[in-house]
Protein backbone atom coordinates (compact mmCIF):
# COMPACT_ATOMS: atom_id res chain seq x y z
CA UNK A 1 0.00 0.00 0.00
CA UNK A 2 2.62 2.37 0.62
CA UNK A 3 4.43 1.76 -2.54
CA UNK A 4 1.10 2.43 -4.14
CA UNK A 5 0.62 5.54 -2.40
CA UNK A 6 4.59 6.62 -3.05
CA UNK A 7 4.03 5.99 -6.50
CA UNK A 8 0.58 7.82 -6.85
CA UNK A 9 2.44 10.96 -5.55
CA UNK A 10 5.66 11.19 -7.34
CA UNK A 11 2.67 11.15 -10.62
CA UNK A 12 0.92 13.73 -8.98
CA UNK A 13 4.04 16.11 -8.54
CA UNK A 14 5.06 15.31 -12.28
CA UNK A 15 1.95 16.45 -13.72
CA UNK A 16 2.01 19.34 -15.83
CA UNK A 17 -0.52 22.17 -16.78
CA UNK A 18 -0.14 20.56 -20.37
CA UNK A 19 -0.80 17.07 -19.51
CA UNK A 20 0.28 14.19 -18.41
CA UNK A 21 3.94 13.31 -17.35
CA UNK A 22 5.98 11.63 -19.92
CA UNK A 23 8.87 9.51 -19.34
CA UNK A 24 12.02 10.82 -21.26
CA UNK A 25 13.14 8.84 -24.12
CA UNK A 26 16.22 6.86 -24.59
CA UNK A 27 18.11 9.52 -26.10
CA UNK A 28 17.51 12.19 -23.49
CA UNK A 29 18.28 8.97 -21.10
CA UNK A 30 21.65 8.24 -22.98
CA UNK A 31 22.26 12.36 -22.85
CA UNK A 32 22.12 12.49 -19.20
CA UNK A 33 24.15 9.19 -19.04
CA UNK A 34 27.24 10.60 -21.21
CA UNK A 35 30.30 9.73 -19.78
CA UNK A 36 32.42 13.11 -20.29
CA UNK A 37 29.93 14.73 -18.25
CA UNK A 38 32.06 16.11 -15.06
CA UNK A 39 31.67 14.35 -11.76
CA UNK A 40 30.79 17.68 -10.44
CA UNK A 41 27.80 17.78 -12.86
CA UNK A 42 26.63 13.97 -12.36
CA UNK A 43 26.29 14.66 -8.33
CA UNK A 44 23.71 17.30 -8.97
CA UNK A 45 21.16 15.05 -11.28
CA UNK A 46 19.55 13.54 -8.53
CA UNK A 47 18.43 17.20 -7.30
CA UNK A 48 18.37 18.69 -10.99
CA UNK A 49 16.35 15.87 -12.57
CA UNK A 50 17.91 16.67 -16.40
CA UNK A 51 16.11 13.43 -17.99
CA UNK A 52 12.87 14.47 -17.14
CA UNK A 53 13.83 18.53 -18.04
CA UNK A 54 14.81 17.63 -21.43
CA UNK A 55 11.66 15.92 -22.03
CA UNK A 56 9.36 18.70 -20.86
CA UNK A 57 11.37 20.96 -23.21
CA UNK A 58 11.14 18.50 -25.86
CA UNK A 59 14.57 18.78 -27.02
CA UNK A 60 15.28 16.03 -30.02
CA UNK A 61 18.35 14.94 -32.21
CA UNK A 62 19.06 17.26 -34.41
CA UNK A 63 17.67 20.71 -33.03
CA UNK A 64 18.98 24.00 -32.32
CA UNK A 65 18.69 24.57 -28.94
CA UNK A 66 20.02 27.86 -26.78
CA UNK A 67 21.36 27.71 -23.27
CA UNK A 68 20.74 30.90 -22.12
CA UNK A 69 23.10 32.01 -19.22
CA UNK A 70 24.65 28.34 -18.95
CA UNK A 71 27.08 29.35 -16.12
CA UNK A 72 28.75 26.06 -15.05
CA UNK A 73 27.39 24.64 -18.53
CA UNK A 74 25.73 21.54 -16.55
CA UNK A 75 22.76 21.61 -19.31
CA UNK A 76 24.68 23.00 -22.41
CA UNK A 77 26.77 19.44 -21.98
CA UNK A 78 23.59 17.27 -21.86
CA UNK A 79 21.95 19.46 -24.83
CA UNK A 80 24.71 18.52 -26.96
CA UNK A 81 24.50 14.98 -26.55
CA UNK A 82 20.69 15.16 -26.79
CA UNK A 83 20.76 17.02 -29.67
CA UNK A 84 23.70 14.79 -31.28
CA UNK A 85 25.93 15.49 -34.27
CA UNK A 86 23.26 17.36 -36.82
CA UNK A 87 21.86 19.06 -34.03
CA UNK A 88 23.73 22.92 -32.50
CA UNK A 89 24.03 24.32 -29.34
CA UNK A 90 24.26 27.77 -28.95
CA UNK A 91 25.77 28.94 -25.46
CA UNK A 92 24.69 32.46 -24.58
CA UNK A 93 26.50 33.96 -22.13
CA UNK A 94 27.54 37.75 -21.16
CA UNK A 95 31.11 39.34 -22.13
CA UNK A 96 33.61 37.55 -20.06
CA UNK A 97 34.06 38.64 -16.33
CA UNK A 98 37.49 40.49 -15.99
CA UNK A 99 40.22 38.54 -13.53
CA UNK A 100 39.83 39.71 -10.09
CA UNK A 101 43.33 39.95 -9.76
CA UNK A 102 44.86 42.62 -12.82
CA UNK A 103 48.04 40.52 -12.48
CA UNK A 104 46.65 37.33 -13.48
CA UNK A 105 44.34 36.72 -16.68
CA UNK A 106 40.60 35.98 -16.27
CA UNK A 107 39.80 32.41 -16.04
CA UNK A 108 38.12 30.82 -19.39
CA UNK A 109 34.31 31.04 -18.96
CA UNK A 110 33.08 27.72 -18.92
CA UNK A 111 30.90 27.67 -22.29
CA UNK A 112 34.01 28.52 -24.18
CA UNK A 113 35.71 25.78 -22.66
CA UNK A 114 32.83 23.64 -23.78
CA UNK A 115 32.93 25.04 -26.66
CA UNK A 116 36.52 23.95 -27.68
CA UNK A 117 36.28 20.15 -26.45
CA UNK A 118 36.14 17.83 -28.88
CA UNK A 119 33.16 15.45 -26.94
CA UNK A 120 30.81 18.73 -27.71
CA UNK A 121 31.80 19.69 -31.04
CA UNK A 122 28.37 20.89 -31.56
CA UNK A 123 28.77 24.31 -29.06
CA UNK A 124 28.98 27.49 -30.09
CA UNK A 125 29.99 30.06 -27.51
CA UNK A 126 28.52 33.54 -27.75
CA UNK A 127 29.78 36.53 -25.52
CA UNK A 128 26.78 39.48 -25.77
CA UNK A 129 25.60 41.95 -23.24
CA UNK A 130 22.22 40.56 -22.41
CA UNK A 131 20.37 44.04 -22.61
CA UNK A 132 21.13 43.65 -25.98
CA UNK A 133 18.99 40.60 -26.17
CA UNK A 134 19.61 37.50 -27.96
CA UNK A 135 21.04 37.14 -31.72
CA UNK A 136 22.09 33.62 -32.96
CA UNK A 137 22.69 32.63 -36.12
CA UNK A 138 19.73 30.71 -36.77
CA UNK A 139 16.65 30.10 -35.71
CA UNK A 140 16.58 27.43 -32.80
CA UNK A 141 13.89 25.06 -31.56
CA UNK A 142 14.31 25.98 -27.91
CA UNK A 143 15.60 28.21 -26.03
CA UNK A 144 16.21 27.50 -22.34
CA UNK A 145 17.28 29.59 -19.22
CA UNK A 146 17.69 28.13 -16.20
CA UNK A 147 17.70 29.49 -12.48
CA UNK A 148 18.74 32.72 -14.26
CA UNK A 149 15.76 34.64 -15.82
CA UNK A 150 15.64 36.37 -12.15
CA UNK A 151 18.96 37.45 -12.53
CA UNK A 152 18.44 39.40 -15.84
CA UNK A 153 16.04 41.56 -13.79
CA UNK A 154 18.90 42.76 -12.05
CA UNK A 155 20.72 43.94 -15.19
CA UNK A 156 21.15 47.93 -15.26
CA UNK A 157 18.80 49.76 -17.74
CA UNK A 158 17.33 46.23 -19.06
CA UNK A 159 13.56 46.45 -20.99
CA UNK A 160 12.45 42.85 -19.72
CA UNK A 161 9.76 43.24 -22.96
CA UNK A 162 12.95 43.91 -25.49
CA UNK A 163 14.34 40.75 -23.80
CA UNK A 164 11.82 38.50 -24.09
CA UNK A 165 10.97 39.52 -27.61
CA UNK A 166 14.66 38.77 -28.98
CA UNK A 167 13.85 35.66 -27.69
CA UNK A 168 11.05 35.12 -29.47
CA UNK A 169 11.85 36.60 -32.26
CA UNK A 170 15.02 33.70 -32.34
CA UNK A 171 12.74 30.84 -31.97
CA UNK A 172 11.74 28.90 -35.50
CA UNK A 173 7.74 29.14 -35.56
CA UNK A 174 6.07 26.53 -32.96
CA UNK A 175 9.45 26.63 -30.76
CA UNK A 176 9.64 27.15 -26.91
CA UNK A 177 11.28 28.92 -24.57
CA UNK A 178 11.53 27.39 -20.97
CA UNK A 179 11.99 29.06 -17.75
CA UNK A 180 13.40 27.06 -14.72
CA UNK A 181 13.56 29.65 -11.55
CA UNK A 182 13.65 29.67 -8.03
CA UNK A 183 9.95 30.62 -6.49
CA UNK A 184 9.46 33.54 -4.70
CA UNK A 185 6.26 34.11 -3.01
CA UNK A 186 3.49 35.87 -4.86
CA UNK A 187 4.03 39.47 -5.03
CA UNK A 188 7.50 39.69 -3.63
CA UNK A 189 10.17 41.48 -5.72
CA UNK A 190 13.21 39.51 -4.56
CA UNK A 191 15.30 39.36 -7.66
CA UNK A 192 18.73 41.05 -5.91
CA UNK A 193 18.73 39.65 -2.29
CA UNK A 194 16.78 36.45 -2.38
CA UNK A 195 17.68 35.67 -6.11
CA UNK A 196 14.04 34.38 -6.31
CA UNK A 197 10.99 35.09 -8.63
CA UNK A 198 7.56 35.69 -8.77
CA UNK A 199 6.10 32.41 -11.35
CA UNK A 200 3.65 35.30 -12.04
CA UNK A 201 5.61 37.69 -13.19
CA UNK A 202 7.27 35.76 -15.12
CA UNK A 203 4.39 34.28 -17.14
CA UNK A 204 2.91 37.96 -17.13
CA UNK A 205 6.27 39.32 -19.25
CA UNK A 206 6.98 36.39 -21.42
CA UNK A 207 3.14 36.41 -23.14
CA UNK A 208 3.21 39.78 -23.06
CA UNK A 209 6.49 39.33 -25.87
CA UNK A 210 3.70 36.97 -27.98
CA UNK A 211 4.73 33.72 -26.43
CA UNK A 212 1.81 31.26 -25.16
CA UNK A 213 1.91 29.28 -21.94
CA UNK A 214 2.10 26.14 -22.69
CA UNK A 215 2.19 24.27 -19.40
CA UNK A 216 4.54 23.96 -15.97
CA UNK A 217 6.65 21.05 -14.86
CA UNK A 218 6.54 20.57 -11.15
CA UNK A 219 8.79 18.18 -11.26
CA UNK A 220 11.46 20.49 -8.89
CA UNK A 221 8.77 21.69 -6.56
CA UNK A 222 9.88 21.70 -2.89
CA UNK A 223 6.26 22.53 -0.54
CA UNK A 224 8.76 22.98 2.26
CA UNK A 225 10.69 25.89 1.18
CA UNK A 226 8.86 28.60 2.24
CA UNK A 227 10.24 31.14 -0.27
CA UNK A 228 11.93 33.23 2.42
CA UNK A 229 15.21 32.58 1.88
CA UNK A 230 18.25 33.17 -0.12
CA UNK A 231 18.73 30.49 -2.44
CA UNK A 232 22.65 30.23 -1.18
CA UNK A 233 21.27 29.46 2.26
CA UNK A 234 23.22 26.57 2.75
CA UNK A 235 20.41 24.05 4.16
CA UNK A 236 17.73 24.89 1.19
CA UNK A 237 20.39 24.93 -1.34
CA UNK A 238 20.07 22.86 -4.47
CA UNK A 239 16.91 22.34 -2.87
CA UNK A 240 14.61 25.33 -3.86
CA UNK A 241 10.83 25.46 -4.93
CA UNK A 242 11.74 25.60 -8.63
CA UNK A 243 9.06 26.56 -10.74
CA UNK A 244 9.68 25.41 -14.78
CA UNK A 245 7.51 26.79 -17.38
CA UNK A 246 7.14 26.13 -21.06
CA UNK A 247 5.97 28.74 -23.70
CA UNK A 248 5.69 28.34 -27.41
CA UNK A 249 5.86 30.82 -29.93
CA UNK A 250 2.24 30.49 -32.45
CA UNK A 251 3.06 28.68 -35.72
Amino acid sequence: MKSKLFLAAALAVAVTAGGAYAKPDANQTTAVADKSRPEADTKRDADRKPAEMLEFAGVKQGQTVVDLIPGGGYFTRIFSKAVGPKGTVYAVGGPPRPSPDPSKPAPTPAQDTIAADANYSNVKSIHAPLAGGLSIPTKADVVWTAQNYHDVKNVPNIDMLTFDKAIYDSLKPGGVFVVLDHAAAPGATVTNTLHRIDPAVVKKEVEAAGFKYEGESKVLANATDDHTKAVFDPPLRGHTDQFIYKFRKPK
